[in-house]
């Protein structure tokens, strides 16, 4: 390496020693050109004419040196000699002094002051710094007073190839789609050099590959790496290890160099359709499988990836392509084949279906290749299972009429065992759906009867469930349902819809409808079914009331005379046949209430004669007159009988007949005498209800051994004109209805 070094100092020397050569004599010919290699401190003036005969005036300077250079990284046992100061002032006797100021003065470089040698104590690194920037001036050694005025100067530090190249942004990755064209770039490394590019081949590269090959390349002067080979397949290798050197000098010999590495992946695209790994598949599925449930699976494998790899699949055809259906697993990428119906190992137990794989994605570049699609066979054979009964029919309806006797069919259910042994079945009703029993079943043969006569007005409907059970195997059952009508027989005769009184007043007119009735059966009412109204026979000629059928299922009620009284009878009972047109025919009398009640003028009732008489809220003034004059007559005569009562010095509760032995009576009396005999009736006592009354002593006041605890009340019937009064007396609390 240090040959190398001293072969590059000698040639920088070389070089710069002919530069110097050139500048001089471009100085000497050409005049104000080598202002910039040579610098003159003006002393004395001289005139010279321009281009145009105008006299210049120049200041020459009494100093020169040249632009100075250094050698980088110089390792010399001696100190390098940069350059020389000189003044046209100084003539050799040692008072001029030589003063070095700026970059580097005095530690990098350093001046001699007798004689202006300018010398570099340290290696220098262009790297580093390249050029430093002194000052010069010369003074008077003694007095220290400038002779000149001071002038700049520059140090350039010359470069060697000293820096090998650098991949900074190493190391690299680079993707390439697979089976792309030769030359395809794949991307682009760029290496640095840190040697001066203006000045030699130092920072000059060159780039190559030292691994990687024949599959990739790269370009000597942009780095760019390109493919090298066609139809590279990911599937067969997907990644690539590159190494690229950069060499500077231009990559001759001598030159400094740097590697990096370079990580080439191949991307991956849709050159691979699926493929089946077997031409037949085989499976199997019980019959007692039911819908949706997953039979067998299958793949067909694509070494793409992603999207690329994505299969598809499909079911082209077979006999059992109603029964199966077939979905993908995504995450699989699997086809998954399901029950799509139930199969039955006694009708077929076998399928057959091709299946085709394709890719949703096919790059249009590779079709020609052939088609991205496979096909495989799959035989799917059918296992026995054991299988409870099948009812023939999913359910049943029956119909039995109402009031039928115990015993009488109904219907029959009917069960297969459709499984190869053929096991005999046995019947049952499920309790729970008929409670109370109304129905029974032949274990055997599935014959449902009556156990007792059934109400369709009870239950019109009733709903049960037989249960058909294996004998032997698994003793797997299957249920029904089975809905059992009631039919309707004419067993329910007709009644009057609602129970209402009619009101009619006392001066109604004749020929006035008073009421519309209607009839309700509850029997199933047909279709065309009316009821038919009639007065009974034994009021079919009163003269009071009338009756037309409205043959629409009513009745209109009629006045036929006027004048009716509540006093001579205030309450009417209209008997009235319905009869129905059922099979067979039913009729009933039902009895109508008609009610007299008082009006006014414009037929509002005022008052009906309503067992106790309660007066409505709302009276007319002379009501209310009659009722006050009621209410002080009945006082005057409560107060008159009170007194005629103490006046006789009776007591003023009359005991019932009933109520004579709830009351005891004790004497302290001798003797037998009539007025003893006379005064109680023995029968009477021990018979009550024969009594008549008693007969009290008038010498004697009887003495009550117990006080009467009992309601004994005193009624008084009265009439004042056209009202009725009663008037009661319970224990002195005096109580009036009217």
């Amino acid at each position: 390496m240090w040959e190398g070094l001293r072969l590059q100092v000698f040639f920088l020397c070389l070089g710069a020693a002919l530069w110097s050569a050139a500048a001089a004599a471009t100085h000497r010919g050409s005049g104000p050109r080598e202002r910039g290699h040579r610098r003159h401190l003006s002393l004395h003036r001289h005139r010279e004419r321009g281009k145009e005969g105008q006299v210049l005036h120049r200041s020459k300077r009494g100093w020169v040196w040249n632009q100075f250079f250094v050698i980088e990284e110089y390792t010399g046992p001696d100190p390098v000699l940069v350059g020389r100061l000189h003044s046209d002032v100084d003539s050799g006797d040692g008072n001029i002094k030589y003063i070095l100021s700026g970059e580097g003065a005095g530690t990098i470089f350093v001046i001699d002051d007798k004689t202006g040698n300018i010398h570099a104590t340290k290696t220098l690194d262009r790297e580093e710094q390249a050029q430093y920037t002194l000052t010069a001036q010369a003074v008077n050694r003694e007095t220290n007073k400038p002779l000149e005025p001071p002038s700049e100067f520059i140090v350039k530090v010359q470069d060697i190839n000293d820096n090998p190249p650098e991949f900074l942004h190493g190391p690299y990755y680079g993707r390439v789609a697979e089976m792309s064209n030769v030359g395809t770039s794949v991307i682009k490394v760029t290496a640095t050099d840190a040697d001066d590019p203006t000045y030699g081949n130092s920072a000059r590269l060159v780039y190559s590959i030292l691994q990687g090959q024949p599959y990739f390349s790269v370009e000597p002067q942009t780095g760019i790496i390109r493919t090298a080979l066609p139809n590279m397949d990911r599937e067969a290798r997907q990644e690539y290890d590159v190494v690229i050197q950069a060499k500077d000098m231009g990559g001759h010999m001598g030159g400094l160099s740097g590697t990096t590495q370079v990580k080439i992946t191949l991307t991956d695209v849709n050159d691979n359709p699926p493929k089946f790994a077997q031409g037949v598949y085989a499976m199997a599925v019980s019959e007692d499988k039911v819908p949706g449930e997953e039979v067998g699976r299958l793949k067909a494998r694509d070494p793409d990836l992603a999207e690329n790899g994505l299969v598809d699949y499909r079911i082209l055809e077979g006999d059992g392509m109603n029964l199966f259906e077939i979905t993908k697993d995504s995450e699989t990428q699997e086809a998954v084949i399901k029950l799509k119906k139930p199969v039955d190992f006694e009708t077929k137990r076998s399928y057959t279906l091709k299946v085709e794989a394709s890719n949703p994605h096919v790059d249009p570049r590779f079709t020609a290749w052939g088609p991205y699609k496979d096909t495989t066979i799959v035989k799917i054979s059918v296992e026995d299972a054991d299988e409870p009964p099948t009812f023939i029919a999913p359910g049943y309806n029956f119909e039995v009429e109402e009031n039928a006797a115990a015993g009488t069919l109904v219907g029959r259910v009917h069960a297969k065992d459709t499984d190869i042994m053929n096991n005999p079945i046995r019947y049952m009703i499920l309790r729970y759906t008929d409670l109370e029993e109304f129905f029974t079943i032949n274990t055997e043969d599935g014959i449902i009867k009556t156990t007792r006569p059934l109400d369709r007005e009870a239950q019109a409907w009733h709903n049960i469930s037989v249960s058909a059970a294996e004998i032997g195997g698994h003793h797997q059952d299957a249920k029904v349902r089975v809905n059992i009508k009631v039919k309707d027989v004419n067993d329910n005769a007709p009644e009057f819809a609602t129970q209402n009184e009619v009101l009619v007043c006392e001066n109604v007119s004749p020929g006035k409808l008073i009421e519309t009735v209607s009839a309700t059966d509850k029997d199933e009412m047909a279709h065309r079914q009316h009821f038919h109204f009639s007065l009974a026979p034994e009021v079919a000629n009163n003269h009071s009331f009338s009756l037309k059928d409205n043959r629409d299922s009513t009745a209109s009620i009629f006045v036929i005379r006027k004048g009716f009284s509540r006093m001579s009878q205030d309450v009417y009972h209209l008997p009235i046949e319905i009869n129905d047109n059922g099979v067979p025919p039913m009729s009933s009398t039902n009895t109508l209430i008609i009610r007299v009640c008082s009006c006014d003028s414009k037929d509002t009732i005022l008052s009906c004669n309503v067992e106790p008489f309660i007066l409505s809220a709302g009276l007319s003034t002379g009501a209310l007159i009659a009722i006050l004059a009621c209410i002080v007559i009945l006082l005057a005569i409560v107060v008159l009988f009170v007194a005629l009562r103490r006046q006789k010095k009776e007591p003023l509760i009359v005991f019932e007949e009933e109520d004579i032995r709830e009351n005891i009576i004790t004497y302290d009396d001798e003797g037998g005498g009539e007025e003893d005999t006379e005064a109680f009736d023995i029968a009477t006592l021990q018979n009550p209800d024969g009594a008549n009354g008693f007969l009290p002593r008038k010498d004697i006041k009887p003495e009550l051994q117990y006080p009467i605890t009992e309601k004994r009340y005193v009624s008084l019937l009265m009439f004042v004109g056209s009202y009725r009064f009663e008037v009661m007396d319970v224990h002195h609390k005096e109580t009036w209805i009217c």
